[in-house]
């Protein structure tokens, strides 16, 4: 099956991208290659995330040429952890995301909607960033439009999935307004560094907030099991959203350093991985065509990241270096705690499964 293995260079990128992270953090410990480190975003970003994100597209589309593009990030993944090419791991990943562009021109093609073009724009935010980052361009020139990348996707996934809640126009025209404004201050950080960046964590406040207020994850809190799992992953995700925009609208454009060290993993740890906690459920019966059992352990990496993010970002923000690289490191183990209790409920769902029976739904 040819979904397995590209997931499994997924999540091997996704492995080597926490130990780069870990030896930016500073700790001493052997890189694979020299620029190891260095790789560290491109490698979450990009190598893990993009190959995800672009497998789901294209399982959802059923369409073999579909498979390229995670084919296209998961070998630029390769490239970045081997230190055989930086320059190919660019361009194959800016390829990766071109395939995504025309992925999801075809689906609005097919379905004009808000939540279709929310995602567009996010990979749209992807080919821009990969395209700055083969140019040379600082990487925080290209983080805010990796984090667009994320942050449109995720939120068109969910306008998409609160559709069943019948969302009304004036509700919708929110979504768009703060949408916009996210969008422009993405685009003017581009121009303006500082006032860009500003704009853009209003922006991120304000999806934030709507997020917790309309999604249909607010509903769901009531709920219980996976169901209630998944809301309170969400919700707590949302709030590291917001999290990370007040910080990069208190202190604007900060290119390096422990502040920005606090701004990108507020977003990407923090909401980005929760996301996929709470998403875990649907992704990987859908990609793998297996079921996957609810655990109460599902609530450990849950409870892990949050807490772990708070010392980290604690660390960041009183500027304790000892206090940031211990957070980073249970930043590190809580992701392959979640790798490790999602083969488990994997395995488990498999063994509970009839023989005939179709993979269950999860709830969204």
């Amino acid at each position: 099956m040819h979904r397995l293995p590209i997931l499994l260079l997924a999540i091997i990128a996704l492995l080597f991208a926490i130990w780069a992270g870990l030896l930016r953090a500073g700790w001493s410990w052997p890189p694979v290659q020299p620029d190891l480190a260095a790789a560290h975003g491109p490698l979450m970003v990009s190598a893990f995330l993009g190959t995800v994100i672009g497998l789901e597209r294209a399982v959802a589309l059923d369409r073999k040429a579909a498979y390229l593009v995670p084919l296209l990030s998961a070998l630029g993944g390769l490239l970045l952890i081997t230190g055989l090419s930086w320059m190919g791991a660019g361009y194959l990943l800016a390829l990766a995301a071109a395939g995504l562009v025309i992925l999801f021109s075809l689906i609005v093609r097919q379905h004009t909607a808000i939540y279709t073009i929310t995602m567009a724009l996010g990979s749209l935010a992807w080919l821009i960033g990969n395209l700055w980052q083969v140019a040379g361009q600082p990487i925080y020139i290209v983080t805010p439009w990796w984090i667009a990348f994320l942050v449109l996707t995720i939120a068109g996934e969910r306008l998409e999935l609160s559709r069943v809640l019948r969302l009304s126009n004036r509700t919708i025209h929110w979504f768009v307004v703060a949408t916009a404004i996210f969008l422009a201050g993405v685009v003017w950080s581009r121009f303006n560094y500082d006032t860009g960046t500003r704009l853009t964590g209003l922006g991120m406040i304000l999806l934030a907030a709507w997020l917790m207020i309309f999604d249909i994850a607010r509903r769901n809190l009531r709920h219980r099991d996976l169901t209630r799992f998944i809301a309170y992953a969400l919700f707590g995700g949302y709030i590291w959203l917001g999290t990370g925009g007040l910080l990069w609208l208190v202190y604007g454009g900060v290119p390096a350093g422990p502040l920005y060290d606090a701004v990108l993993h507020s977003v990407f740890l923090g909401f980005v991985f929760a996301m996929i906690f709470g998403h875990a459920p649907l992704i990987f019966p859908s990609v793998l065509q297996r079921p996957m059992a609810y655990l109460p352990s599902f609530y450990l990496p849950l409870i892990f990241l949050h807490l772990s993010l708070v010392m980290r970002i604690t660390g960041d923000l009183i500027n304790n270096i000892p206090l940031r690289q211990w957070g980073s490191l249970l930043n590190g183990l809580t992701l392959l705690l979640f790798l490790l209790i999602t083969a488990t409920a994997l395995a488990q769902g498999s063994k509970n499964q009839a023989p005939d029976a179709a993979p269950p739904k999860a709830p969204a």
